[in-house]
């Protein structure tokens, strides 16, 4: 199932609401699909709409997708909890939320972006021109990942 872009919005948050509905989508796909301890997944950049730029994407309304950017370095911004509602998964919600976050970037003035990809991910975001910086992986949260980076 391929889902029209159309009917898919992406929102900067800035209410309470949003980030509520970013979290919760996160709190589903990390914390109960992947076991991730709830204190390892929720930080400081999750206490308001302003700790940093979280998007939401939305379906005909409803909360299906998340990811926020915070500051990596001078030119680079890092895409992070990057999360897609299950049913969502491989209709091109994922590109289209990726897009989002880059198009955020872009607008911020980051000319490049680096995001930690779970080594599961890394074809999907292969296929975003994203490359791997070095072939190391590492553990966060308990999870294989892979550190990506692509030009803006």
């Amino acid at each position: 199932m391929t889902i029209d872009p159309i009917t898919m919005q992406a929102i900067r948050v800035t209410t309470a609401k949003q980030l509520e509905q970013c979290l919760a989508i996160r709190k589903e796909v990390f914390v109960e699909e992947q076991q991730v301890d709830i204190e390892l997944e929720m930080d400081d950049y999750d206490a308001s709409p302003a700790s940093c730029l979280h998007i939401l994407l939305t379906r005909d309304g409803q909360p299906v997708g998340t990811g926020r950017l915070i500051p990596y370095r001078d030119s680079a911004a890092k895409l992070q909890r990057i999360a897609l509602r299950k049913p969502y998964r491989g209709t091109g919600a994922g590109k289209e939320l990726v897009k989002a976050l880059e198009d955020a970037a872009k607008t911020s003035g980051y000319t490049d972006a680096v995001l930690d990809a779970q080594c599961q991910a890394e074809p999907f975001y292969r296929k975003l021109g994203y490359a791997p910086v070095s072939p190391d992986t590492f553990l966060d949260a308990g999870i294989l990942h892979i550190r990506m980076a692509k030009k803006l």
